[in-house]
């Protein structure tokens, strides 16, 4: 089993698995089911900021839908303070939305268009019956909270930035008061100055609200400046876990080393061996027997195909591989400063037309 934060869990998931039938359109039978997600477990702690990491397609924002089930699992459970949400009827599912929301990462096509962002923030509200008689000031307050002016509450989404209208986002998924909060690569759309500024944001309103993150991404940089617990992910299973010292300053697995490696540096005096890994994602219809990391790993030997390498705590610190312990005694540590920060003469200028 995963190690389990030093709290108790806000969030336990257990063996989450889910395939996506492929069917003939003729006889619309199924001939296939694609692996998206394959017996994912971990616990979030109240405050904790959990990451799921991984290269496009290996299962992570899959995990984030059916955390809030936006899609239904074939298996496993997703308790949430020790309710399983995947056995609630849709009008509990309903209730428990004010607890768990997301945010979106494309911040262009999560806003409607056709409403303003009193509209946009005061709907919430109205379907949970919150904040009766007084919606507009909390929608004020809601634009308080993510630094941007009252005066916009009028306005529409197209008169914004990308970042403005992440803000925007992510006011519209506080306005319930959830204590959970899935995050689907909500900076990857950004510029970097930008991408510094929301996550910072995150942080803050984390320390304020108490709030708990599953924030998904694929740019380790970001996902080391916010999580606290790290899951690296490939191919719809964790290959790694850790808290997120551990993780950056010893990764054991060769997966985790390559996505390492791929982080710039600031300083061009430090040198780092890169890890290229060859070939392309197996196709998840039919994925690779034993260790499905094997196809692509620099140090797969014969039993890499024989056996499926169980995910081995540690010392708080999981790793799916054989020969981890060989593999992690090279390993490059990632410095702290490898967070690009915001500009301040660029902020005050962006503020000043707030």
């Amino acid at each position: 089993m995963n190690p389990s934060p030093t709290s108790a869990p806000l969030l336990q998931i257990k063996n989450l698995v889910k395939h996506f039938p492929i069917q003939k359109s003729l006889f619309r039978r199924d001939t296939a089911v694609v692996h998206a997600v394959d017996g994912v477990s971990f616990d979030l702690a109240v405050g904790q900021t959990m990451a799921l990491v991984g290269e496009s397609g290996c299962g992570k924002s899959t995990v984030g839908r059916l955390t809030l089930r936006l899609l239904e699992p074939t298996s496993g459970t997703v308790c949430f303070d020790g309710e399983d949400l995947t056995s609630l009827r849709p009008a509990q599912m309903r209730a428990r939305r004010r607890d768990v929301q997301m945010i979106f990462q494309d911040p262009y096509s999560s806003l409607n268009p056709r409403m303003t962002i009193e509209q946009t923030l005061t709907e919430p509200l109205a379907l949970h019956g919150l904040a009766r008689g007084r919606h507009q000031a909390r929608a004020a307050e809601l634009l308080d909270l993510v630094g941007l002016a009252r005066q916009y509450l009028q306005r529409y989404p197209h008169e914004f930035s990308g970042g403005q209208r992440q803000r925007i986002g992510i006011a519209r998924a506080l306005a319930v008061e959830p204590r959970l909060i899935v995050c689907d690569e909500p900076v990857s759309a950004l510029d970097v100055s930008i991408q510094a500024q929301v996550v910072n944001l995150l942080k803050d309103l984390q320390q304020r609200l108490a709030l708990s993150y599953i924030f998904i991404a694929h740019d380790l940089a970001v996902v080391k400046h916010i999580s606290s617990h790290v899951a690296v992910m490939y191919l719809g299973q964790i290959v790694e876990y850790a808290d997120r010292k551990s993780l950056f300053a010893q990764p054991r697995h060769p997966y985790t080393q390559a996505l390492l490696s791929a982080i710039p540096l600031p300083d061009p005096g430090v040198q780092r061996q890169r890890v290229l890994l060859q070939g392309d994602v197996p196709n998840p219809i039919d994925p690779p027997s034993g260790c499905r990391f094997r196809t692509r790993c620099p140090h797969a030997r014969s039993l890499c195909a024989e056996e499926v390498p169980p995910l081995q705590p540690e010392q708080g610190h999981s790793t799916a591989c054989h020969f981890w312990r060989e593999i992690a005694a090279s390993a490059d540590a990632v410095p702290d400063s490898i967070m690009p920060k915001p500009n301040l003469r660029l902020q005050k200028l962006q503020e000043a037309f707030l």
